[in-house]
């Protein structure tokens, strides 16, 4: 934690902290609209029903004597199918990649363009790389942890997006890092003028001569929790395949 404090501290501004939220042009934090997400993305099982599943998994599996003809259901399989595809879990997120075109990425996760963050990452990668790599078609994040053996006390119960800092790679080259922190009001305020957009990419003009454009790329993603320390984000693109191939990965190791 003093490592992504530290790191935090020496990283630049993101845009300009010399102006406030007012004079920067975007919504005061009494004017946010956005609700505060549920918490059915990370509610764990019943315990009625965790003890039912273990007491299942005592029960002893009989193999029936008669064969049962299978059937090829190939074609219905979902590309993400695997041996293990039964513990995995699937949600419909609203991602948003935005920044200054001569600033650092920001990342956010919204259960739909009407909530407020549920995650935020401060990328150490600069906008106008970001849109270099994208302009190519194919994308590829990598965000990675270590799993801090030394620290199990602490760490056994954090989820993969609740770690503080991971080494960036964007496609395969070290970029850096993501810090995980709370969004600011200017960031809400992105986030406000984004709310009617559920798909897209484009640039939020200068409210204010001096001041920055913001480019933005928002899109759904196929969130897939593969295990405890893998979680991938897919990035949705328009039925006519016209958008990148963007995909972000969290790994711990």
């Amino acid at each position: 934690m003093a490592a992504s404090t530290a790191l935090a501290a020496a990283m630049p501004p993101h845009c300009s902290p010399s102006r406030g939220a007012s004079e920067a042009g975007v919504p005061k934090k009494s004017t946010i609209s956005l609700v505060a997400p549920s918490a059915r993305h990370r509610r764990r099982p019943a315990r009625v029903i965790r003890v039912f599943r273990s007491i299942c998994r005592t029960l002893p599996i009989f193999t029936p004597k008669c064969k049962i003809p299978s059937v090829a259901c190939s074609a219905f399989a979902s590309p993400l199918a695997g041996t293990d595809s039964g513990r995995r879990h699937r949600d419909l997120v609203t991602g948003t990649l935005f920044g200054c075109r001569k600033g650092r990425v920001s990342f956010s996760i919204q259960e739909d363009p009407r909530c407020l963050p549920s995650l935020f990452v401060e990328f150490s990668l600069q906008t106008h790389v970001l849109l270099r790599e994208m302009s190519t078609g194919m994308l590829r994040i990598a965000l990675e942890c270590g799993k801090n053996g030394g620290k199990a006390a602490s760490s056994s119960s954090r989820t993969l997006l609740e770690e503080p800092m991971w080494a960036l790679f964007c496609n395969g080259k070290r970029s850096g890092y993501g810090v995980r922190r709370e969004a600011t009001v200017e960031d809400l305020g992105v986030m406000e003028t984004l709310r009617a957009v559920s798909m897209g990419a484009g640039v939020m003009p200068a409210k204010a001569e001096g001041e920055e454009e913001i480019a933005y790329v928002r899109a759904a993603f196929d969130h897939v929790i593969a295990s405890k320390d893998t979680e991938i984000l897919y990035m949705l693109s328009p039925e006519d395949g016209s958008g990148p191939d963007l995909t972000i990965f969290f790994i711990r190791l």
